[in-house]
């Protein structure tokens, strides 16, 4: 059968075969086995491939939303943040470039367990994966300046992060308390014995104020 030209993921199909990632495709199967091992492979750089992670974790490839969720699930597995900033699709033998606008995954949800030093805060991510904050996968927030609010992030594996969306920030500073950090009183949530700062205890004063 001849496949549309204008059915774009016959064209993602194409492209990915153009670029030799069909190989990328056969070992990127997430049933069950996880992500690729693509931090010990070092292939050669390939090029830029015309796709993009928006900010809401949607997936498009020339300008067209990739919709069939487990092709979403195959790229996301084969996905790596390098040194340089960037953020590449690799398999043994190539590495192609991407657009990421923000992070490459969304914290969907999150389950929070245990209490004081034993609480574990649990997310899972758009794609599927689920980790829980800790030394492996720490928390970070970042004051988003235009708009006066805050972005959480949470490391999923490597470099690469997973943005928390927002009701699931709501629900995340839910179980914020005031912990001193460094000699500084700070607003913090806690999960697998580490402490992670949200804003100085004064500011978050200031803003219930």
């Amino acid at each position: 059968m001849t496949e549309r030209a204008d059915d774009p993921e016959a064209s993602l199909t194409a492209a990915t075969e153009a670029y030799g990632l069909e190989a990328l495709i056969s070992r990127a199967a997430r049933a069950g086995k996880g992500p690729a091992p693509v931090e010990r492979w070092n292939p050669a750089f390939c090029g830029d491939l015309d796709m993009e992670i928006r900010q809401d974790g949607s997936w498009f490839y020339q300008g067209t939303p990739i919709g069939r969720m487990p092709l979403v699930q195959l790229f996301s597995s084969v996905l790596r943040k390098d040194e340089d900033g960037r953020t590449y699709l690799v398999t043994p033998v190539e590495r192609v470039g991407i657009r990421v606008v923000d992070a490459p995954f969304i914290a969907v949800e999150m389950d929070v367990s245990g209490t004081g030093d034993g609480q574990a805060i649990t997310f899972r991510t758009n794609v599927g994966d689920v980790v829980e904050a800790g030394p492996e996968h720490p928390l970070r927030f970042v004051d988003e300046d235009a708009t006066g609010g805050l972005k959480p992030y949470v490391l999923v594996r490597g470099r690469l992060e997973a943005l928390v969306a927002r009701p699931v920030m709501y629900e995340l500073v839910e179980y914020g308390e005031e912990i001193e950090v460094g000699g500084r009183r700070m607003f913090a949530v806690r999960s697998n014995g580490a402490v992670y700062p949200i804003m100085p205890a004064e500011k978050l004063q200031r803003l219930s104020a």
